[in-house]
């Protein structure tokens, strides 16, 4: 594929996923303020990455995306609760997300909280609701499972609780890369690999996705870092500068400015050399590789 049919594809999958979304909010029989709240967040915008690597990655084993776009919308909703509960004041306190006013501000703490976890809690029903015609039983509950150590105390929710210990202490790199592992590699690493497993991969390919999204996952993290540094409030949509304004470890602060940049590329090196032993059409995933490394929001 030629890169612009490769963008072409990102965005029409995009695309799809973002009409999806509204549609499961609006058959929600739920208050109008909290299916309101729980739209305002989804339709802010944002890259969609998770939901594009789940999707990319059934076409690299030649699968109906379709198949995978409940699951898609799923893990785009655990990430946008998350983000909902990140902007609190008792969490970052940020008042801008994406360009716009954060949940809170708008709605108000509590039914922030509350469409925060209306979004984690109907993330597991889409997955249970996948069409058994594609998706047996047995294959549903099993990214169920993953997903919940993906999203919980094993996963996101674990290294979120050590990223708010870390701070103001002068943590190991093998401490930073745990919390970032954690926060934000499992989550995107399921989204990888919860395609393998609906499209039935073999044992050593869901190892190897698996790696695969490790190294993506801190390549993101990385990135994120150094946009904190670099960036613009108008390319990221949020201000610059938080992460030392709330004392955050970051991999700037612990290796410097060129020393993040050498460990992102080491990352995304290896996450790529995954993917050429990958016995699959990996071309739009190492497209998705490559924009991760670039990427300026």
């Amino acid at each position: 594929m030629k890169i612009q049919e490769i963008s072409h594809y990102l965005s029409l999958q995009k695309k799809n996923v973002e009409q999806a979304l509204p549609l499961y909010i609006e058959r929600l029989d739920a208050p109008h303020i909290l299916k309101d709240a729980m739209s305002y967040s989804l339709e802010a915008g944002g890259k969609r990455i998770r939901p594009l690597f789940l999707l990319s990655t059934l076409k690299a084993f030649r699968c109906d995306e379709q198949v995978g776009l409940p699951a898609a919308c799923a893990i785009e909703m655990i990430h946008t609760y998350s983000l909902i509960h990140d902007d609190l004041p008792s969490m970052d306190n940020d008042d801008l997300r994406r360009g716009k006013p954060t949940n809170h501000i708008i709605f108000g703490e509590a039914n922030a909280i509350l469409a925060g976890d209306a979004l984690l809690t109907y993330s597991f029903q889409l997955i249970s609701e996948m069409s058994e015609e594609h998706v047996s039983p047995e294959t549903k509950l099993k990214l169920i499972t993953e997903l919940v150590k993906a999203a919980g105390a094993e996963g996101m929710v674990g290294g979120q609780v050590a990223d708010i210990e870390g701070e103001g202490q002068k943590l190991t790199l093998s401490e930073l890369e745990y919390i970032h592992n954690h926060k934000t590699g499992r989550l995107l690493a399921f989204s990888i690999k919860a395609a393998g497993i609906i499209a039935n991969a073999t044992t050593k390919q869901l190892e190897m996705l698996e790696g695969f999204a490790m190294h993506l996952g801190l390549a993101f993290q990385i990135r994120d870092d150094i946009l904190d540094i670099e960036g613009t409030v108008e390319a990221i949509g949020k201000p610059v500068g938080s992460d030392e304004s709330n004392h955050k470890n970051t991999y700037p602060s612990l290796l410097t400015i060129d020393g993040a940049k050498e460990k992102q590329e080491h990352h995304i090196n290896q996450a790529m050399k995954i993917l050429s032993e990958l016995k699959i059409d990996t071309e739009v995933l190492e497209y998705l590789c490559d924009l991760v490394g670039t990427r300026q929001n």
